[in-house]
């Protein structure tokens, strides 16, 4: 592709991953064209993005001329198979997270894109979040000094199970909360702390679902932070986003990253609202605490840094071995949890 045209790009799926998470910021960027969209919502497809080509199926859409990209944005349980066919056409990939239902399969996949010689990538969104880019930030300078405790939560209230495919698929094929959410509670663990093993991890199924829908994890890094993530969908009352326990400083946040909401509701990418929390981080002790300003969170960023590495020699935005590191540890805790 070359440096002047746009990254003419093939949208696998047009529910909330791809509606939500990708058309908003292909569509911004003027470095990508949607060119073409698999979705049965040809009509919402149209308002939202009048120049991309809705198309029946995965088939259609590789066959659609020119692409040099495949975003793929479908269910779980679809990633492995739609992504692989992706890579066979020899088109650059990004595949929304878990890419894989185990790790096998995801290992496989990546293999697989490497024998080929396309460039292969995850969508972990949650690497972009302001609450998360501002802790980052404080760990990487030292701030907080040696970082203990790392408390994470991403916790919300639907206390009955509805009939949408992360509720009907069991955690075999990728479905639960430990993967849906754990996927990138455990992905920024091990981002901030370096690589980790599971010392504990409690999976509940409280609403009668398919998969967990309750869970708590407990890693230990080889640097010495221990890490305890909390994923629900049955919490009445959440805890803090962020605790972190340095040993000189903590930090605390409050509430999710605004962008997921905001897009949601219509807010584009060049609106610059967009990402910037309402409430102040905490940061120091308690008989000495400041008010933090959370950076403002940027998915858009994902998306430049992929422009980069297809038109240069620039790393994927996310290296997908990273990601198969938590799908690692993702099955051994769903093994730990069948004995």
């Amino acid at each position: 592709m070359s440096g002047g045209s746009p990254i003419r790009v093939g949208l696998i799926g047009y529910g909330v991953a791809g509606r939500v998470f990708h058309a908003p910021f292909l569509a911004a960027d003027p470095s990508f064209e949607l060119a073409a969209v698999v979705t049965s919502q040809v009509d919402r497809l149209a308002a939202d993005v009048p120049d991309a080509t809705a198309v029946p199926d995965v088939d259609a859409l590789l066959a659609h001329p020119g692409l040099d990209l495949v975003v793929v944005a479908s269910p779980t349980p679809l990633h492995v198979a739609h992504a692989t066919a992706a890579v066979e056409a020899g088109l650059p990939t990004v595949v929304d997270k878990p890419f894989a239902p185990d790790a096998e399969s995801g290992r496989a996949l990546i293999e697989r894109a490497e024998a080929a010689g396309v460039r292969f990538t995850v969508f972990q969104n949650r690497r972009w979040d302001g609450d998360f880019l501002t802790l980052r930030h404080l760990v990487d300078e030292g701030t907080l000094g040696d970082v203990r405790r790392f408390e994470s939560r991403f916790e919300w209230w639907k206390p009955t199970a509805d009939d949408s495919w992360k509720s009907t698929t069991s955690a075999g094929e990728g479905g639960g909360i430990l993967f849906d959410l754990g996927a990138h509670l455990i992905d920024q663990a091990l981002l901030l702390f370096g690589p980790a093993r599971v010392a504990h991890a409690e999976l509940r199924n409280r609403r009668g679902g398919q998969a967990d829908d309750d869970a708590f994890v407990v890693l230990e890094h080889d640097s010495g932070t221990t890490s305890h993530l909390w994923m629900s969908a049955v919490a009445p009352i959440s805890g803090p986003r962020f605790r972190v326990l340095g040993a000189h400083s903590g930090f605390v946040s409050w509430g999710l990253d605004p962008q997921e909401g905001q897009l949601a509701g219509g807010m584009r990418p060049h609106d610059r609202r967009l990402g910037r929390a309402i409430a102040p981080a905490r940061l120091g002790t308690d008989a000495h605490p400041d008010e933090v300003t959370l950076a403002a969170g940027d998915y858009a960023d994902f998306y430049r840094r992929l422009a980069a590495s297809l038109r240069g020699d620039a790393p994927p935005p996310v290296n997908p071995r990273e990601s198969l590191a938590v799908l690692e540890l993702i099955d051994t805790i769903h093994t730990q949890n069948r004995k």
